[in-house]
């Protein structure tokens, strides 16, 4: 299994961007999914999550700026960034609870995308 992420880059204050994580691989559902980040000096702070229902939950600083969504045919993940802050700028990655099977057994992993850079500045 592995997740893909991608969408980041240099936005300037008050400006959006979106992420995306793609999980691909011998897959038989996913559970949370959820983004992470961490700032230059900080340590990694949740930003947001959502279940496989579609319940979400976000980090009190982007809580009404970003919004989380999935879309399960495409086992992805998606950050929709609004009104960013030079405090957003950090690395950014997904992490997802994946879900495989065998004839035997079903294993439930997390499973971590690369890290994608969102750096705000004017």
């Amino acid at each position: 299994v592995q997740l893909q992420a991608s969408g980041g880059g240099l936005v300037q204050p008050g400006g959006s961007l979106r992420l995306s994580c793609a999980a691909s691989g011998s897959i038989f559902s996913i559970h949370d999914m959820n983004w992470y980040r961490r700032a230059p000096g900080k340590q990694r702070e949740l930003v947001a999550g959502i279940t496989s229902g579609g319940s979400k939950s976000y980090g009190d600083p982007v809580k009404g700026r970003f919004t989380i969504s999935r879309d399960n045919a495409k086992n992805t993940v998606y950050l929709q960034m609004n009104s960013l802050k030079p405090e957003d700028t950090a690395v950014y990655h997904c992490n997802a609870a994946v879900e495989t099977r065998t004839s035997y057994r079903s294993t439930v992993n997390d499973y971590w995308g690369q890290e994608t850079q969102v750096t705000v500045s004017s």
